[in-house]
């Protein structure tokens, strides 16, 4: 343990890291700690004292301008950032919402600090496929086309006001992490018509 910071380091090195949200975990590896416990008491007690912001139990922020989707995928892991977040960004849906909405193991809907995060369940294989998934610094979020997919999958009556910024080669391509499933095929293709009839 060479390596380990030494008493006046260990904020030091937190406050260095380029990610605005730790857990528990993070913290370890960052101060090549292995006893978990030594870790939580040392954390605790910059939070006692105003050094770091506990903003839920096991994660930790360095100040309140902490970046929110990270924490959105720090709350359970692994997940990503999609669905309308991504979609309303692109301009795929018009309406604005003012959750997270993430893909994680389970659904739930927590609210830190005013701000909500949605999450909604995949199945593993879907979850853990890194087809159309960016990293965009400490987060992992759904490129517009595997957003567009998710919301199929949960709901293929889901009304899309604007197709058009949606690479369907793309599409085609992220399709198979879905398993293979014949009426999200056959709706991806109805939508791809609709928007682009045949002359």
């Amino acid at each position: 343990m060479d390596t380990a910071p030494t008493k006046g380091q260990y904020l030091e090195v937190l406050l260095r890291s380029p990610k605005t949200i730790f857990s528990t975990k993070d913290v370890s590896l960052l101060w090549g700690e292995e006893v978990e416990v030594a870790v939580r008491v040392r954390l605790n007690q910059y939070v006692k004292t105003g050094k770091l912001i506990r903003v839920r139990r096991g994660l930790y922020a360095k100040d309140k301008n902490y970046d929110k989707n990270e924490l959105a995928t720090k709350i359970y892991t692994p997940s990503y950032i999609s669905f309308e977040t991504v979609l309303g960004a692109a301009g795929v849906t018009f309406q604005y919402y003012s959750q997270i909405f993430i893909s994680s193991y389970q659904t739930k809907e927590i609210e830190i600090e005013g701000q909500k995060y949605v999450f909604k369940k995949a199945k593993e294989n879907i979850l853990t496929s890194s087809i159309g998934i960016e990293s965009k610094g400490n987060y992992s979020i759904a490129t517009v086309e595997r957003a567009f997919l998710d919301v199929l999958y949960q709901n293929m009556q889901y009304h899309f006001d604007n197709v058009r910024p949606i690479n369907w080669e793309k599409v085609h391509e992220i399709l198979p992490v879905y398993g293979g499933n014949k009426r999200m095929e056959a709706t991806v293709k109805k939508l791809y018509d609709t928007a682009y009839p045949h002359t």
